[in-house]
């Protein structure tokens, strides 16, 4: 990574989370597609219950530091050697010709989508293995099913297609998009 043209070295493990405000663009700009694609998911958080605002509000007001981890009751729960050993597992979860196939044919049927002026690219079709393939680990298994890459797949793909205007227009979504292409594209016994 460079910071003004200067050379810096990421530490290992590195994550990047970034947040995007969708009602307010003024000074900023939305990143090209290729940007997009680079980050590996997209969650979406909804406003909290008003009784969850409340608590927030609480809070500050008797002198919360959202800055303060520690103070917050957030404690490290894996060492870098953890997060390694988990990269580690994860790469060695198998992944049958059937279920790299159904990723392919999610990923083409979104390009394929009347709805779409963009599809997930082969870039989001390797992001969707990989997460489906996390997923199949941290619940235990040592193998990708169906259901992994269900599970997945809107967060993995939500941001990595773009709609027609028009299809926009008549409140169509990314999320909508994702979930009937999921009920249309056979998923391999």
């Amino acid at each position: 990574m460079t910071v003004d043209g200067t050379p810096r070295l990421l530490p290992d493990p590195f994550l990047v989370a970034a947040t995007q405000n969708p009602v307010e663009y003024e000074g900023t700009y939305p990143l090209p597609e290729a940007q997009l694609d680079r980050f590996l998911l997209k969650l979406t958080v909804p406003l909290p219950s008003r009784e969850d605002e409340i608590s927030v509000l609480t809070r500050h007001a008797d002198g919360f530091n959202p800055r303060d981890l520690r103070a917050a009751g957030i404690r490290p729960v894996a060492t870098p050697a953890d997060l390694e050993a988990a990269r580690s597992a994860v790469s060695k979860t198998k992944v049958s010709p059937e279920i790299a196939g159904y990723v392919v044919d999610i990923c083409r049927a979104t390009r394929e989508s009347p709805s779409l002026t963009l599809g997930a690219s082969p870039r989001g079709a390797t992001a969707l293995l990989s997460t489906a393939r996390a997923w199949a680990w941290l619940t235990g298994r040592d193998y990708v099913i169906p259901d992994d890459v269900k599970a997945l797949a809107l967060p993995t793909l939500r941001h990595r297609i773009q709609l027609r205007p028009e299809a926009e227009m008549e409140g169509v979504t990314p999320d909508s998009v994702i979930t009937s292409v999921l009920a249309h594209v056979p998923v391999p016994r």
